[in-house]
């Protein structure tokens, strides 16, 4: 444990000051989410600018190609939140259906197969099939999360567990740390997201 403790201090001395940046700007978009403000959108427009640099430098494509994504996405979100609502009120949260959830996860799981054979195939990426699986994931988060769907936080929930372990295998441990708080932020974006669609519908 002490070694790994070691290796975690020793990530985070070595970041470089635009992985450092992300890191802190990542926190505040995620807690800015949660509290479902639409500050979190010009947040995580930088973060995702400056994350999506680091990435592509450390050859992990899949999470390059997704910062872009990202970005489009959230501009997309900024847009529906603010407009979403009904008659001029804040957009509130939705639910997605049994069949629509279904439908959501086998839609993602296409997407990695795709996604991670792909660039396994054709691309020098690192870890494609786990790098992809991350970016398979948070596509469907990501995209839920801008439809101010409860559940895109499961998907981060999934999604983060395994970035933990694509960014400590790539050495980025400071990026590791971030996702495994990540990771602890989802779980409560998800309870305070269920505590305001219980607000709004009743238990």
């Amino acid at each position: 444990m002490s070694a790994v403790w070691q290796d975690i201090v020793a990530g985070a001395l070595g970041a470089g000051w635009l992985e450092q940046l992300a890191t802190v700007l990542g926190v505040v978009f995620v807690w800015l989410a949660m509290r479902e403000s639409l500050w979190n959108f010009p947040v995580g427009l930088v973060q995702a600018a400056i994350f999506g640099w680091v990435c592509f430098e450390g050859r992990l494509y899949s999470e390059t190609v997704l910062q872009g994504f990202f970005c489009v996405a959230m501009i997309y979100g900024w847009w529906h939140w603010a407009r979403g609502g009904r008659d001029d009120q804040p957009l509130a949260v939705q639910r997605l259906s049994v069949a629509e959830a279904a439908w959501w996860v086998a839609g993602t799981l296409a997407l990695w197969a795709g996604w991670g054979w792909g660039m396994a195939r054709f691309t020098n990426a690192a870890l494609p099939w786990w790098d992809g699986f991350v970016f398979a994931s948070s596509v469907a988060a990501q995209w839920l999360q801008s439809r101010k769907v409860l559940e895109n936080w499961v998907g981060w929930i999934i999604s983060n567990t395994v970035a933990v372990g694509v960014f400590w295998v790539k050495g980025y441990y400071w990026f590791s740390v971030l996702y495994f708080l990540f990771w602890l932020m989802a779980i409560g974006g998800l309870r305070a997201w269920l505590n305001s669609w219980n607000t709004q519908y009743g238990d």
